[in-house]
């Protein structure tokens, strides 16, 4: 059986930093960080935030605000980004973009990773690799019916850096990693583990959204890698599973690594797949006793109802 992923309610960030704000640690650890936000304001409340995500377009995001405690990108760094960004070359570096783009968009996102080698700084090429991402998440958002309304892509790029706010500087060694999820946890100290489930791990296919599957192939060049990544997870929590005891012995897995952190606060969306009640009974199983679990119904939205689970 195949259950289709859940996005989570733009409103659940509130709703973690309220619970979060329950608990005292000083350090977290999160395995999964396909959106870097709440490490962000973790940061601003002076937590030591140690980010993962084994897809390298989630990682590099993550560098450019969690990481990153005060680099700008400088208006050199922009032009060099953007120059001869609609000049097509012989052919594209990168033909998987035309799987996503139109030919005229295409050769604009080729040129732009390109240029993007040029930059020094690894925070200042993370930092311009999120803004291309956000310009193609743009892109993509618009229908046949509303291309017309589109700006030229660079003048988006140019709006969008100039709208980043500061980045947050909380004095702390922020890090960001490129890892298998379990790996990671082995491998990081950390007096909180804020593990969210990853619901789109669910079901058949690559168990990516169409947006991280797009900015993954752009930022490694091509579409060739999807094999080697998931043998990297195999049989791991976070590749797609097609049964429920399949999820829940992986998750069982990943929790019994994770003794080491003083604190559990594990976020899941109940949409039928797996219940909360199950969730719970995974943590007793790897000895880990349940302290509280919070729910925010959103199922008037979007059918689903977010949990936080505290340990």
């Amino acid at each position: 059986m195949i259950y289709s992923a859940k996005i989570a309610p733009s409103g659940w960030l509130a709703f973690e930093l309220n619970i979060l704000g329950r608990l005292k640690f000083s350090s977290a650890a999160m395995p999964f960080t396909s959106d870097p936000t709440l490490g962000v304001f973790l940061k601003r409340r002076d937590v030591k935030v140690l980010a993962n995500d084994l897809l390298q377009s989630a990682w590099v995001r993550a560098v450019s605000v969690i990481q990153n405690n005060q680099e700008r990108l400088t208006d050199d760094d922009v032009n060099q980004i953007l120059e001869d960004v609609y000049v097509p070359g012989h052919k594209l570096h990168n033909p998987a973009l035309r799987s996503w783009f139109g030919e005229t968009d295409a050769w604009w996102f080729d040129n732009v990773r390109s240029n993007l080698e040029r930059i020094q700084s690894p925070i200042a090429f993370a930092i311009g690799a999120g803004l291309a991402m956000a310009v193609g998440d743009y892109v993509l958002s618009f229908t046949d019916e509303t291309r017309e309304l589109r700006q030229p892509l660079t003048n988006v790029f140019r709006r969008l850096w100039m709208s980043l706010p500061e980045p947050v500087n909380n004095a702390k060694e922020n890090l960001c990693q490129n890892k298998p999820a379990n790996i990671f946890i082995a491998e990081t100290p950390a007096d909180l583990m804020f593990l969210r489930l990853p619901v789109s791990g669910i079901g058949g296919g690559l168990g990516y959204s169409e947006r991280s599957q797009w900015r993954e192939e752009w930022l490694r060049g091509g579409n060739d890698f999807w094999k080697d990544l998931d043998l990297v997870r195999s049989g791991k929590f976070g590749s797609p599973v097609e049964t429920k005891s399949q999820y829940l012995r992986m998750l069982e897995d990943t929790l019994s690594s994770a003794s080491h952190y003083k604190n559990w606060a594990i976020a899941h969306t109940e949409n039928g797949f797996v219940s909360t009640q199950e969730i719970v009974e995974t943590i007793g199983r790897a000895r880990r006793r349940v302290d509280a679990i919070y729910t925010k119904d959103f199922s008037e939205l979007t059918g689903t109802k977010a949990v936080i689970i505290t340990a």
